[in-house]
Parts: C-alpha cells; sequence; structure tokens
C-alpha cells in the first residue's frame, strides 16, 4: 500500500475588495499560511490551494485594479513564500495565482513546489470562458488561454497533474493528464450556486473513473463583493480512481480537507478496466477538428 496523504484548502475571502490589491493579497496570503501551517502539522505530504488563492476572484468585472495583484512565477513574493513552506514542512504545494508573464502577458496560473522547495513548473488554465451562459464572467478581460499543454509533475510523493476550474468541462485535456502519467489530478476552482452546482459531484467523479486517478477538487466558500453573483458553495472533495467521493469538505466554511490516497488504486483501477490499453488513437482525428 503506498499512501499519500493529500489536503485541499477552501476559504472565503480575507478582505474587503474595495481595499488595494496589496491589502486583499496580503490578508488572503496570511490567512491560508495558518492552514499552510495546520496542513504541515497534520503531515501533509501534497497540498492543493484554490484557483487564484491569494486573492478575491475578481472575474465578474473588468476592472484594471485586479492586474495589480498578479505576480511571476517563479520569482514572484507568494511563490517565493509558498516554497519557503513547501520546504519547512516537507510538502508539495500547488499554488494558483494570478500570473504576469514577462512579455507583459497574463495567465491563470499555478505554479507547482516540490517537498524540498524546489519550482517543478507551472500550468496555465487552458480554456478560458467567454461564453454567453458565461456573461458575468470576464476572464477572457484578464487572462490569455494558457500554452504550456498538459504537464505532470514529478513531486517527492507522487506523479500529478493540474486542470483549473472551467478546464474541468473538457474530457479531453482530463485524458491527456492520464496519458502523461498523473496519479492525482488537482482542480482548483471557483464556482458559484447555479447550474454548476448539480454537476460539480458528476463531473469531476466521471473524470476520475474515465481516467483511472484520484481528483483532488476545491471551490471557494461564501460570498464576494461587491459583484455578489452568488454564493461559493465550497464542497471541496477527494475523489478515488473508481470514481468514488471519500472525503468532502462542507459548504459554508472555510476548512482544511485531508485524506489519504492509496496510490495502488491507480493501477489498480487501469488493470480492472483497461481505459488506456483499448483505446483507439486513430478513430479519434476528429477531436482535434475546428
Amino acid at each position: 500500500m503506498t499512501i499519500v496523504k493529500s489536503g485541499l484548502i477552501q476559504a472565503s475571502i480575507a478582505a474587503d475588495t474595495g481595499e488595494s490589491c496589496q491589502v486583499n493579497k496580503d490578508k488572503t496570503v496570511e490567512k491560508h499560511l495558518a492552514f499552510i501551517e495546520q496542513a504541515g502539522n497534520q503531515g501533509v505530504q501534497i497540498l492543493c490551494l484554490q484557483e487564484l488563492f491569494n486573492g478575491p476572484y475578481f472575474c465578474p468585472s473588468k476592472d484594471p485594479k485586479w492586474f495589480d495583484i498578479a505576480e511571476s512565477i517563479p520569482d514572484g513574493p507568494t511563490t517565493r513564500l509558498v516554497q519557503e513552506y513547501a520546504q519547512k514542512f516537507q510538502m508539495a504545494i500547488v499554488s494558483p495565482i494570478f500570473e504576469k508573464d514577462p512579455s507583459g502577458e497574463y495567465f491563470n496560473t499555478a505554479a507547482v513546489i516540490d517537498a524540498d522547495g524546489s519550482f517543478l513548473g507551472k500550468y496555465r488554465k487552458l480554456h478560458i470562458p467567454k461564453a454567453k451562459g458565461h456573461q458575468h464572467n470576464f476572464e477572457y478581460y484578464y487572462f490569455k488561454p494558457g500554452d504550456l499543454g498538459f504537464p505532470v509533475f514529478k513531486t517527492a510523493y507522487a506523479t500529478i497533474g493540474v486542470y483549473i476550474c472551467f478546464d474541468r468541462h473538457f474530457p479531453e485535456g482530463a485524458r491527456m493528464l492520464g496519458l502523461n502519467g498523473a496519479q492525482i489530478v488537482y482542480i482548483p476552482s471557483a464556482t458559484w450556486v447555479s447550474k454548476s452546482q448539480y454537476i460539480w459531484n458528476v463531473e469531476q467523479p466521471a473524470l476520475a473513473v474515465a481516467n483511472a486517478y484520484f481528483v483532488g477538487t476545491i471551490n471557494r466558500v461564501g460570498m464576494e463583493g461587491p459583484w455578489n453573483l452568488g454564493r461559493f458553495y465550497g464542497s471541496s472533495y477527494f475523489v478515488d480512481p473508481h470514481g468514488k467521493i471519500f472525503a468532502q469538505a462542507c459548504e459554508d466554511k472555510d476548512e482544511l480537507l485531508v485524506a489519504d490516497l492509496d496510490l495502488d488504486q491507480v493501477e489498480e483501477a487501469r488493470e480492472a478496466w483497461q481505459w488506456y490499453d483499448e483505446r483507439r488513437p486513430e478513430l479519434y482525428a476528429g477531436l482535434s477538428a475546428g
């Protein structure tokens, strides 16, 4: 049995969004550091933070001030601080923040830090919502679609992948993460009460079972003003390679969710179902058609 202790942090905002970006960032990071300490003291080996963890989910508005919250990766202050805590607790950490690339482009990105504090790489959110059904979501105003593909990261404890929020609606990328060797896929999100709440407990277990890996998925909690478009409903959870949710957080409070993941289940599921061996990629060319 190969057990990895993993943690997910779901949290409400820590500052009034009318305050400056720096105040929002400072207060939110401080709030999360307490949870990171808690995770480290509980022996968590891989920890994932929520989407854009070091500030509010500002995408319901087109406000240029939020570009000030963006940082470079890995040499920005938030990533460097997370590296210090990763090394302190020998804990790999997935740290999603608003990234400003040296080119001047901006991305919704997760930095992946190993247990020794080293920077393993980053994943940039690939699918940016801009359809009519997302009329209150202006992610396309802030973020370019990711350009790094579907990397996986060999941490000290497991090989992991990252998919971010809206990405989870696209099973093609979830399959790519499995083909690239992910044993655990983390999906940090920010989604409020609406039609998405129904599929929250359906869609991601389907990704886990179809690809025979663990999924750890996070959602924020509470209301975020001044937008107040709906309540972030938490309910972060872990699902195993057979599609069973085996640990889940509450809907309405800040929480560190910790669970033991038996990585042997990944190979057991793949041997039982043969999803990868029986693929017919020669038939799937239509998936890449425009």
